[in-house]
């Protein structure tokens, strides 16, 4: 069965910009963050530090954003309908995705076939997305506690000491990058392995072709159903 959230309620236009805003502040913090740890060609040092510092800010903010919207903003938080509610639903434990934990890692381990349908992001995804905002935190702290500016402050200084200085904040810092790259690896090929539909919504906002649905919202028929 193709995953039915490809329809524009499920992922509103605001969404799309975060999402959008979120990619571009990752891969311009990768490359500076890997150019300034191993320079691989001349004369950009400079420019690195301000992008990877600059698009720090960037995606401190954009992520801001997207939780203060996440009370304001509505979404489809039951797959299969146009039917919205206030987006926070989505990260709060809901009843259509009770008893969900187990069937959604038989999925992802290739031990079952099919994955449970409810809630608009399944038990692992809820717990994969909302851990990204204390690991955002924690690369944003761990970036500035090793930044002359800022690495003298009393409140990044004590984390440097705590870790045993900072050489050892920096490979955490340096490790954690790769902890976003492979969770936005995994993230891609989980989101489009039954098909690009989803990508096609979150990055031009188009719907998945043949969807049609009946007077309530609720789907009915297109492709993959």
């Amino acid at each position: 069965m193709a995953h039915p959230a490809h329809y524009r309620e499920a992922h509103p236009l605001i969404f799309v910009f975060t999402h959008w805003i979120n990619l571009i502040a990752m891969v311009a913090l990768a490359f500076s963050g890997f150019y300034i740890h191993y320079p691989f060609f001349g004369s950009f040092m400079g420019v690195a530090r301000g992008m990877h510092f600059f698009f720090m800010y960037v995606l401190l903010i954009n992520l801001a954003v997207r939780i203060i919207a996440a009370f304001f903003v509505k979404s489809a938080t039951r797959l299969g309908t146009r039917e919205v509610e206030t987006d926070i639903k989505n990260w709060l434990p809901q009843k259509l995705n009770r008893h969900q934990l187990i069937p959604w890692l038989k999925y992802y381990l290739f031990l079952k076939k099919d994955h449970p349908i409810g809630a608009k992001y399944g038990v692992l995804q809820k717990i994969a997305y909302l851990a990204t905002v204390p690991l955002t935190l924690a690369a944003a702290y761990t970036g500035f506690a090793i930044y002359a500016p800022f690495m003298d402050a009393a409140f990044f200084a004590a984390g440097t000491d705590w870790v045993g200085g900072q050489m050892n904040m920096r490979i955490i810092h340096y490790y954690l990058m790769w902890v976003f790259i492979l969770f936005t690896a995994i993230h891609a090929y989980l989101a489009n392995v039954e098909g690009v539909a989803p990508s096609r919504l979150i990055f031009a906002w188009k719907e998945e072709e043949g969807l049609r649905f009946d007077e309530n919202g609720k789907i009915i028929g297109g492709a993959g159903h």
